[in-house]
């Protein structure tokens, strides 16, 4: 490790010494003073602001970014107001006395100024953390260079160093690697989203290959944005070259279920045999694929529930897709008829009942077949072909309902249990009787 002592305590004491004689002067209190009376102005003007203007609603008819810029700053008041009265507090105090004496009030006004130039530059991003990760670096970096010690910071930072293979770390190489890999990624994360808007309104891609092409575009630029940080900052990649093994170890112990999902994945897509919007049923789990992720498949089941299914599981487990070949699912009602019905008009009521209901196939036509006499009654099965699978319940509770109206027109019953208590040896005694009764 690589650390000059002396230039990091020098630093320090020369720091220590700049604010102490600021404390000795009865002008560093009086500009405190001025400080904390503009920040409770600032704090009265944001709340006034907030109260008669609706930002959401503020510009609506403007352009986008304008609006965007108008509604930040807006969002931004008391910032705005806080640097313009620092500002004129530096003007009145300049002209009255020596600019030595409203430093302080200077510097809050080149804070706030920065601070509200940050919040604009940054107010097109969307995403908050980076956001605020990136506007507070920026404004330490801007506080910094206002106060003049940026380069002594600079140079403490990459005075520490430990090396690796070959490589140099220092804290200054990993801040900066830290900000260009966030920007990197947020300008790759912009270019993965209007890529896959474009891929998704594209017709003559399938659901699969488009699922495909949008993961491997983000992948891809992922990979291009550590590389280009990487870059950015003077890392060799070949001095990497140490850390492969100890990431096979890695992935080969811990991170093994992460990249068979992802493969497993890859594979799926490829080969076509699930996509999203598929009706499949994979052990338990039964609904329609709503999303194919990295590592999962959601399942969507029609109470509202979504099954979170690894992609290894479709792999290596036998599933079922109702759709994919052919949506047309087939749906048979089971019933049963008493002796005295007629069993050909039972069969020819129960065909035009289904054909009749108005989601079912019509192109393929239902049929109705005397399956067994039973002790019950005469039993029959009915098929019909639908061409939602999703729909398969609803359909079948319609049919079954219209059957039941047909057979209560007809005079034919549905059979149902009935059940005789006989007792053997005479009646049962009256106090045996009462009792039970009681």
């Amino acid at each position: 490790m690589d650390m000059d002592l002396h230039d990091i305590v020098g630093f320090l004491h020369e720091t220590a010494r700049s604010v102490g004689a600021e404390f000795t002067s009865p002008w560093f209190y009086l500009q405190v003073g001025l400080i904390l009376a503009s920040a409770g102005v600032a704090f009265a003007v944001n709340t006034a602001v907030s109260s008669r203007i609706e930002a959401g609603s503020l510009a609506t008819h403007w352009p986008a970014p304008l609006r965007l810029f108008v509604r930040t700053l807006v969002g931004s008041a008391a910032a705005a107001a806080f640097a313009g009265e620092m500002a004129l507090t530096r003007l009145i105090m300049a002209s009255l006395t020596w600019p030595s004496r409203s430093y302080l009030i200077s510097v809050a006004a080149n804070l706030a100024f920065a601070w509200l130039i940050i919040r604009l530059v940054t107010s097109g991003v969307r995403n908050s953390f980076i956001v605020r990760t990136v506007s507070l670096l920026a404004w330490l970096v801007a506080a910094l260079s206002i106060l003049g010690k940026l380069d002594q910071v600079v140079a403490a930072l990459d005075s520490v160093s430990i090396t690796l293979a070959g490589l140099r770390l220092t804290p200054l190489l990993l801040i900066n690697f830290g900000v260009i890999l966030i920007i990197a990624l947020w300008l790759s994360n912009i270019i993965s989203n209007f890529a896959e808007s474009r891929i998704t309104q594209s017709g003559d891609l399938t659901p699969s290959i488009q699922v495909l092409l949008v993961k491997m575009i983000r992948l891809g630029l992922v990979i291009f944005a550590v590389i280009v940080a990487m870059g950015a900052v003077g890392i060799n990649l070949s001095a990497l070259a140490i850390f492969s093994g100890a990431a096979g170890v890695g992935i080969g112990f811990g991170l093994q279920k992460i990249v068979a999902n992802f493969i497993s994945g890859i594979i799926l897509l490829v080969d076509k045999s699930v996509k999203p919007g598929d009706i499949v049923t994979i052990g338990d789990s039964s609904g329609r694929i709503s999303a194919m992720k990295t590592r999962y498949i959601s399942v969507a089941a029609g109470d509202g529930r979504e099954f979170l299914i690894p992609n290894e599981d479709l792999v290596t487990q036998k599933v079922t897709n109702w759709t994919y070949t052919d949506k047309n699912t087939l749906v048979k009602v089971n019933f049963t008829t008493n002796y005295e019905a007629d069993p050909r008009l039972v069969a020819k009521l129960a065909i035009k009942t289904a054909k009749d209901a108005e989601r079912t196939l019509k192109s393929k036509p239902p049929s109705c077949l005397l399956t067994e006499f039973a002790d019950t009654g005469v039993k029959f099965s009915l098929t019909f072909w639908v061409s939602d699978p999703g729909d398969t319940d609803n359909v079948k509770s319609e049919v079954m309902m219209a059957l039941w109206d047909v057979f209560k027109r007809e005079g034919i019953q549905v059979p149902y249990p009935v059940r005789e208590i006989r007792v053997r040896g005479g009646a049962l005694p009256v106090e045996t009787i009462v009792e039970a009764s009681s």
